[in-house]
């Protein structure tokens, strides 16, 4: 199955900011009272914002690369490009995280010019530590974010 990026609307964004998380992924819920804010985020160009559609043109997925997909309080010293992801809740644990992950990585390496990929995981997210690590990631940092305790895993993969 292909897969089509396209720059953030703001349908999209209010339509994945709609998106209701399980209890054990709710940590991605967006904030109520930020919706305006992060909708001017999603559209801001310089946060390099995609919706992902499927041949159905079925709003499925989204992405973004560069600095908004870092966690505060991470070490991102090594010089690599950031990818931030999210997907449709009805379609996680489904099978496909695996294909649009991949195609997400297919998509930045040609549109970025960089051998380099880290992503930002929360600790607790077992499930997409495991993809990223059979996508071939590897763990380089962990840490704690001030804010909430939370733990972080920064994970890295080199396409030569």
């Amino acid at each position: 199955m292909s897969y089509i990026f396209s720059p953030m609307n703001e349908e999209s964004a209010r339509i994945i900011l709609s998106w209701r998380y399980d209890e054990s992924l709710d940590f991605y819920n967006p904030n109520l009272s930020e919706i305006e804010e992060t909708v001017q985020d999603f559209l801001n160009p310089e946060n390099a914002y995609y919706s992902m559609f499927n041949n159905c043109n079925e709003l499925i997925a989204y992405c973004c690369f560069g600095t908004d997909a870092r966690v505060k309080g991470g070490n991102y010293n090594i010089e690599a490009l950031d990818v931030g992801f999210g997907m449709r809740p009805n379609l996680t644990r489904r099978g496909i995280t695996f294909r649009v992950i991949n195609a997400v990585y297919d998509f930045a390496q040609s549109h970025f010019s960089t051998t380099l990929f880290r992503v930002t995981v929360a600790e607790f997210n077992q499930q997409a530590i495991r993809l990223y690590e059979k996508a071939g990631f590897k763990q380089v940092h962990k840490f704690q974010r001030k804010q909430d305790g939370i733990y972080f895993l920064v994970l890295t993969l080199e396409i030569i």
